[in-house]
């Protein structure tokens, strides 16, 4: 049995030590799953407060055989749809992509051979892919989101998003010729 699983033990039998740890060893990556899809910061913080709050709720329910990140960002995934589905900002295509990953884009270092325009068109770039991924149905906006900008394996965003791995490769298939589209409308409307 691994140490994750002992401490579950431990927390099932009332350790709150134990518990303590389980947070801190999750809690960065719940923030960020929480950070692609509610945009504001404290928002996400209060989500994934939610989402330990559940782990502790449901602890004893825990498939030990399963693993205890893929259930917590399970949770994650759901508390964030949840919270924009209570909040009422989760409008088909309206959907915001974590600031955190813009904000990541723009930090990349500027050499010295760069200039200033060119910084500029990369963002106004990333500004108009952030705009496509927006207009992506849900389910291919996550799989995208979740694959490519979290970097999780096909197999984690499957158990996820509670869906096989051929649906999600289909998700991304889809969400990729998409978003091809989107991006040629938009070369078009420019040109």
């Amino acid at each position: 049995m691994n140490q994750e699983k002992l401490l579950i033990d431990k927390v099932i039998n009332g350790d709150t030590d134990a518990f303590r740890i389980l947070v801190n060893t999750h809690h960065k990556k719940v923030i960020n799953i929480c950070l692609s899809f509610v945009t504001i910061p404290s928002d996400a913080e209060d989500v994934a407060q939610e989402v330990f709050i559940e782990m502790f709720r449901s602890i004893k329910s825990f498939r030990k055989e399963a693993s205890v990140s893929t259930w917590l960002y399970r949770m994650a995934v759901n508390k964030s749809l949840d919270f924009i589905r209570q909040s009422k900002r989760l409008k088909r295509g309206s959907g915001k992509v974590a600031a955190m990953e813009k904000s990541d884009i723009e930090k990349l270092p500027v050499t010295h051979k760069q200039l200033a325009s060119d910084e500029i068109e990369q963002k106004e770039r990333n500004a108009v892919l952030y705009s496509a991924i927006d207009q992506l149905p849900e389910r291919q906006k996550n799989a995208l989101l979740l694959s490519h900008i979290k970097e999780l394996k096909q197999q984690e965003v499957a158990d996820i998003m509670n869906t096989s791995v051929s649906s999600v490769e289909s998700l991304l298939i889809r969400a990729k010729r998409k978003l091809k589209e989107i991006l040629l409308r938009h070369k078009e409307a420019i040109y």
